[in-house]
């Protein structure tokens, strides 16, 4: 085992080293994954990375002899935020498109498809590049899955493939289905990540390939790009890493499930390991279902020495700003999931408390 100070190095941040920590010591299944091979797509993305982070602990920390395939469009980004560990034995790069069939050789015994252009600020602008991977791109990674050995295949789907559902449900389950305009561009990625669905679906009925899906709501952490990311927490955590007010563009009464990132790793994993083969499962922290002013307020009392305030500005009509149309004052469950025996340990101020945490250093932020 290597001692902290290693692993200090190896992620070079306390708040994610402690997250892998505490992911391991659930009772998921981790033996499932020794001396595999696992494929994971957009490996440097937001919720990806911790997923590669993870298997990289596995191998560093408990010997777990994993094969990780990292599947991505710019190794640069991929050594930024993996360093030294890109050049370990056992982490292989591929840069292979993957709308196109890859070059990756041998068994493949888990996939972890992470690669999407997940951002709206994409889907006004470039709605082919947000569509294909979710499309091309999982029939690719499932013909691969089909030809390879493969155990279990995980689709990283959305909460946003629900749509516009009916006012008048409780909660929004797995079987819940809403309205989707096809036509309005700010839908190409909720219409794209429901073909990958039924393209999973469709894998498993006629080719028998292992699919899972996780439909994953409001996630956050660490790991988040303050400076691409355009989700309106995003924004908020960035306000509060920066010492500014947090500027509210909407009333903000509407209400969403927020998830820290060590909670929905350790969901993905469940998922990937435990799930029933051709089921979905949201991905989500039903307990904090809060509105957008109750998280701002929520992120200002976390540092009241920067003497921070929740500004109002709303936006005009034409402005550039978008707001998702789905209704957002309707729960969504994670019944399902917790019924595999996943739960969540973070509530919202503490989660973004670690996410802030791990994007300043400990030492410059003076805890209440």
């Amino acid at each position: 085992m290597i001692d902290m100070g290693e692993i200090m190095t190896f992620l070079e941040n306390k708040v994610i080293w402690e997250d892998l920590e505490e992911i391991y010591k659930r009772d998921i299944g981790w033996e499932k994954l020794r001396g595999k091979t696992i494929l994971v797509t957009g490996a440097y993305g937001m919720l990806a990375s911790y997923v590669t982070f993870l298997c990289i602990y596995l191998n560093e920390v408990h010997h777990f002899g994993l094969r990780i395939i990292a599947a991505v469009r710019n190794i640069d980004k991929l050594s930024a935020r993996f360093g030294e560990y890109v050049d370990k034995a056992y982490f292989e790069i591929c840069l292979d498109d993957i709308n196109k069939p890859l070059s990756v050789q041998g068994d493949i015994h888990y996939i972890v498809h992470g690669a999407s252009l997940a951002s709206s600020q994409f889907y006004g602008s470039m709605p082919i590049d947000v569509i294909l991977p979710n499309i091309l791109g999982t029939m690719e990674l499932l013909k691969l899955a089909q030809k390879r050995k493969n155990q279990s295949f995980l689709l990283f789907s959305s909460g946003e493939i629900y749509g516009q559902v009916d006012s008048n449900i409780e909660k929004i389950t797995e079987q819940s289905m809403g309205a989707v305009d096809p036509l309005n561009l700010r839908n190409c990625y909720s219409e794209a990540k429901r073909m990958a669905e039924m393209l999973c679906k469709a894998w498993y009925v006629q080719q028998g390939v292992s699919v899972k899906i996780a439909r994953i709501c409001h996630t956050y952490g660490p790991t988040m790009d303050l400076r691409n990311d355009t989700r309106v927490f995003a924004s908020f955590v960035n306000d509060i890493v920066n010492n500014r007010n947090i500027v509210m563009k909407s009333n903000g009464l509407a209400k969403r499930p927020f998830c820290y990132i060590a909670d929905a790793v350790a969901g993905y994993f469940m998922i990937l390991l435990n799930g029933a083969p051709g089921e979905a499962y949201n991905v989500c922290n039903s307990k904090e279902f809060i509105s957008i002013r109750e998280l701002a307020d929520t992120l200002v009392s976390l540092y009241p020495d920067k003497y921070l305030n929740v500004e109002m500005q709303i936006c005009q009509k034409g402005s550039s700003y978008m707001e998702a149309t789905v209704e957002k004052d309707i729960v969504v469950s994670n019944d399902k999931l917790v019924a595999l025996g996943w739960e969540c340990q973070y509530s919202v101020r503490e989660g973004f408390r670690r996410t802030i945490e791990g994007i300043i250093p400990e030492r410059k932020i003076r805890k209440e």
